[in-house]
């Protein structure tokens, strides 16, 4: 996609592209086995119990016999991209120089496919580094309708998913996301009002907004991501991908009567999107 010998430079290449001048000299930085170690195990935490937060994960890990402090876990927990999932003051402060959409979903009966998509960001740990996964759910069906795995948490990567849905799915009526930097930049925003859909994000921290992906990510990964070591990007690309393809046709889904997001996601399909 970056043409090195072209007149063009890199910068201007990059721009035209949508994408960050860092990422394209990005090189993964080592990390340390302990680290990999700890970050794996925050994942598997953060899952279990998403409400705790630095302090209370580092006794975790230490009645764990993992000696760590709660500094070194908030780091690794930024570098993660998670946070603590509980309702924190001040949550309609604006992150600087982006707007905050307020939450729409409340009260809402969701009950058909394109009425409402999400979607979200997730720390996903390879055998040595990791990645990141993200993707777009329609929530009445909970189908994987695009995903997207990368090694930078950037707004490019957020749009190039929507944008591969919107191709594939036709458009919603309401996106729902939370209030991370790739979602409020003013990149993603863009694309999502140019399709006509509107934006609504989760209260900054609010389990009960976010709840509902927070599970799906559960799901990924005790079924899939935690039972393979991977040994590089594209191999977590084409095992996620396989996943997502059995996810959406074969796995029947308790909260969708036994049924598959595909079969419900086709049974509830508006007509007016059969077309898109």
């Amino acid at each position: 996609m970056i043409n090195r010998s072209h007149e063009l430079a890199i910068s201007q290449q990059a721009k035209l592209l949508g994408i960050s001048r860092g990422s394209v000299y990005y090189q993964p930085r080592p990390i340390s086995e302990d680290d990999l170690a700890l970050m794996r195990r925050i994942d598997q935490l953060h899952l279990e119990y998403p409400f705790m937060g630095a302090r209370m994960l580092r006794d975790q890990l230490v009645r764990e016999e993992k000696p760590v402090g709660r500094s070194r876990v908030g780091t690794l927990m930024k570098r993660m991209g998670i946070e603590a999932v509980y309702q924190k003051p001040k949550t309609s402060k604006k992150h600087s120089g982006h707007a905050v959409y307020p939450y729409l979903l409340r009260g809402m009966n969701i009950s058909r496919a394109n009425q409402v998509w999400a979607l979200d960001t997730t720390y996903i740990p390879m055998a040595k580094g990791f990645v990141y996964l993200t993707a777009v759910v329609d929530w009445a069906s909970r189908k994987m309708l695009a995903a997207k795995v990368a090694i930078t948490l950037e707004a490019c990567h957020a749009v190039d998913v929507l944008n591969e849905a919107f191709a594939r799915h036709g458009t919603p009526e309401i996106i729902n996301t939370d209030q991370g930097s790739q979602f409020s930049a003013l990149e993603f925003v863009e694309t999502v009002k140019s399709h006509g859909c509107r934006l609504s994000m989760d209260g900054r921290g609010a389990w009960r907004d976010n709840i509902f992906v927070e599970r799906l990510w559960r799901t990924v990964k005790y079924e899939q991501v935690y039972l393979h070591a991977y040994n590089s990007v594209s191999e977590a690309r084409r095992s996620i991908r396989r996943y997502f393809d059995w996810y959406n046709g074969a796995r029947p889904h308790s909260g969708l009567n036994r049924r598959t997001p595909d079969e419900v996601y086709y049974a509830t399909l508006p007509a007016l999107n059969l077309a898109a």
